[in-house]
């Protein structure tokens, strides 16, 4: 199975609710990936501290290659929490497991707002000239996959309309991985926290 094919299964039987937003369920989501590539793995990386929160990130190896997500340990209300302790770090740990399968594409569709997968594969899009062409060359691959995980989030909130967390997800970084960021958001998204 292939990217192709895991975004287009209905996950929807398998998403756990909580203020309005959409989890998928992570044993649900290792079982699958399990069943399609026996040999995935995957691992967390060291949490980030960002003033007195946290970002815990993981890594699933499968198909043939490695997809990092990271995920801010979130409250019930999806705030990042100060101090958090271990049971809250947990939860983060296991819902990041999840977005970094969707990554491979299984569920994907839930954290771009989708009710439904689409039937056919997306055509990829047409890639414009801005002045932003080329932020992300100065960039190693590892940080290029953070940077695009970042995005993903700003994009998440955003289309969630949290506009404050969006920010908040960009506003420790320097510069040139805002500028990278920045070139990665579409134009609604950016338009979007340009008003906000």
């Amino acid at each position: 199975m292939n990217y192709a094919e895991l975004r287009k299964i209905n996950v929807n039987e398998h998403i756990e609710k909580k203020n309005g937003l959409s989890y998928l369920s992570w044993a649900w989501a290792v079982d699958t990936l399990l069943q399609n590539d026996p040999a995935a793995t995957w691992y967390y990386g060291q949490p980030a501290q960002f003033g007195e929160s946290l970002m815990v990130f993981c890594t699933v190896n499968a198909f043939g290659k490695s997809m990092t997500a990271q995920l801010p340990v979130m409250d019930y209300r999806n705030k990042a929490i100060q101090n958090p302790d271990a049971m809250s770090v947990n939860t983060a740990m296991q819902r990041c497991l999840a977005k970094a399968i969707a990554l491979h594409g299984l569920g994907l569709y839930i954290y771009a707002g989708e009710d439904l997968p689409e039937e056919d594969v997306v055509k990829a899009p047409t890639q414009s000239i801005t002045p932003m062409a080329g932020a992300l060359d100065n960039f190693s691959a590892a940080e290029k996959e953070l940077i695009h995980g970042i995005a993903e989030e700003i994009t998440f909130f955003v289309k969630n309309g949290d506009i404050e967390q969006a920010k908040e997800s960009a506003a420790t970084l320097d510069n040139d991985t805002k500028l990278a960021v920045w070139s990665i958001l579409d134009s609604k998204t950016r338009s979007t926290l340009k008003k906000g």
